[in-house]
């Protein structure tokens, strides 16, 4: 099925747009936000590390792939200390949101879907995004931790059962329709509400159009295309609220546009398999400290609480 080429244009169209609308109001906000707090911000740099830079390339070249880029991200995270855990769903958003806009653009030129099937799921997500962000950005930071960890966990079993061909691997579909695509919808607006939490999309969503019966090709511009409108709607929210860390989102940015077109266009294959199983391990990683992180802050406020009564 080739998707006419005026359908193409106008999702390329709304792509570039939101890329440039979404820059912009990255520019715009933290130039403001820095203008208030300037005493506070004094001599501090807002260029990112280096090593943020090659966590981006790193993460946003698999995520080319179809490994996703969350659980990657955010276990390098963890792993250097690098964000606080209360900003990490930010930052993910935020920092990943113009390379995610770059490989939609790539895959929904390359990769025939049906339209409705592909633009019902897109608007879902991006549904789910801003109703999500709304109550991601108000959660204390043990409430994130638990949860981060919890679906991490989840993304792991989903790894798990993909890694050892437990579930279908998908039929030749390249559309939905009636009520299997009204669920496909609604299931597109839930990932894309846990998308603010800092749950990737991509695995879900490659399992559900799996499931229902498409050729699993077709979840790259799904999944890539539902990522990049929602991430820049979630991104702008968590840049507002000032929950993410600066320098690491723009190491994200920076690194992780050149990994989008290096694993497009250079990187025609590519043995996947030891890949997705490093992929699990440090999912689990990820989601084990993130909950030992949720413990320890309870033991501290409690022992906080029982000074207070003493």
């Amino acid at each position: 099925m080739n998707r006419p080429s005026l359908e193409v244009a106008l999702l390329w169209s709304a792509l570039a747009l939101l890329a440039l609308a979404y820059a912009w109001r990255w520019y715009a906000l933290e130039r403001s936000r820095r203008q208030r707090d300037r005493d506070a911000d004094a001599g501090v740099s807002p260029w990112p590390r280096p090593g943020d830079g090659l966590t981006g390339f790193v993460a946003n070249f698999f995520d080319t792939l179809g490994i996703g880029s969350f659980a990657t991200t955010t276990a390098i995270f963890k792993l250097r200390g690098r964000v606080t855990d209360d900003r990490i769903p930010g930052t993910l958003n935020v920092g990943h949101a113009l390379p995610t806009i770059a490989q939609a653009l790539i895959f929904i030129a390359v990769v025939s879907v049906d339209f409705v099937t592909l633009a019902g799921m897109i608007a879902a997500a991006v549904a789910g995004a801003w109703a999500g962000v709304r109550v991601v950005a108000r959660l204390p930071k043990r409430a994130i931790q638990i949860g981060m960890g919890i679906a991490l966990l989840v993304s792991a079993l989903l790894f798990l059962a993909t890694n050892l061909q437990w579930l279908p691997g998908g039929g030749d579909a390249l559309g939905l329709h009636g009520a299997t695509l009204a669920f496909a919808i609604a299931a597109s607006f839930v990932l894309g509400a846990l998308m603010m939490l800092g749950i990737g999309l991509y695995a879900p969503c490659l399992i559900l159009v799996s499931l229902l019966g498409m050729n699993p090709l077709a979840a790259f511009p799904i999944m890539m295309g539902a990522c990049a409108f929602l991430m820049p709607v979630g991104g702008a929210a968590f840049v507002r609220s000032g929950r993410y860390d600066l320098r690491a989102a723009l190491g994200l940015t920076l690194g992780g546009i050149p990994g989008v077109l290096i694993a497009a266009f250079l990187v025609k294959s590519l043995p996947l398999e030891w890949l997705r199983w490093l992929v699990l391990a440090v999912t689990l990683y990820a989601a084990v400290q993130m909950l030992l992180s949720a413990r320890r802050a309870r033991a501290e406020a409690s022992a906080a609480l029982e000074v207070d009564r003493a």
